[in-house]
């Protein structure tokens, strides 16, 4: 391998590292939706080098996670109701497409699968709703969207599907975050999803993956 390869991949990893760092802290809130931070609070916040940070800012601007506001600055994007009706709106276009071919394709062991890691969650909730409850059932929920979505085999759709999903997360943190009312709710909307699947009727599983895509974007316009 050449020095400029090496050169070129040693980047590459910084390149990713300051984008895994910069989500990171998005998403536990060290920085805020509509935030003003400037370069060299992004190269203390990611632990990365000032070049990789100048490299991160083009995507993370082409991804919508910050803006450029002229005579301001960079600001973490802000959270109002044209993103939530934009992120909900693209869960539902991407959705609807996956779990129709989900329900066609995936296999009935893998259906069964995450059924039961579903079933875990309710007969624990059931019990007693604590953190430890939410933080599994909240891996569950993550999970069996992007289960879903991947399936579709298709690189662009996953990669786009997981930036949306860290605006609706923050959406979520601020509107709808998963709570102790939310567990069993999501769960069972989750088990209509699955008991479609299981008889492979995409038009019922299209139908319930609307209904609960639309009671999230409900909850975050306040109207639930």
């Amino acid at each position: 391998m050449t020095a400029s390869r090496t050169k070129h991949r040693s980047e590459i990893k910084l390149r990713e590292r300051a984008y895994d760092a910069f989500t990171q802290h998005l998403l536990q809130s060290d920085i805020k939706p509509g935030q003003f931070i400037s370069q060299r609070e992004l190269v203390a916040l990611t632990g990365q080098p000032l070049g990789a940070v100048r490299e991160l800012i083009p995507r993370l601007e082409a991804e919508g996670l910050i803006v450029t506001v002229p005579q301001r600055g960079l600001q973490i994007l802000p959270l109002d109701i044209n993103l939530i009706r934009n992120a909900f709106q693209f869960r539902l276009i991407l959705e609807r497409e996956a779990v129709a071919s989900f329900c066609q394709s995936a296999s009935d062991a893998r259906i069964e699968e995450i059924e039961a890691a579903h079933r875990t969650i309710v007969t624990a909730a059931e019990q007693g709703v604590t953190g430890a409850v939410i933080a599994a059932a909240q891996q569950v929920d993550r999970e069996f969207h992007e289960t879903v979505i991947d399936n579709l085999n298709n690189d662009i759709v996953s990669k786009a599907y997981r930036v949306n999903w860290i605006k609706v997360r923050l959406i979520r943190q601020n509107e709808t975050r998963m709570d102790e009312s939310l567990v069993l709710p999501v769960m069972h909307e989750h088990l209509a999803i699955i008991a479609a699947l299981k008889t492979r009727d995409a038009v019922a599983a299209t139908a319930a993956v609307t209904a609960h895509i639309m009671h999230a974007r409900a909850r975050a316009l306040r109207l639930e």
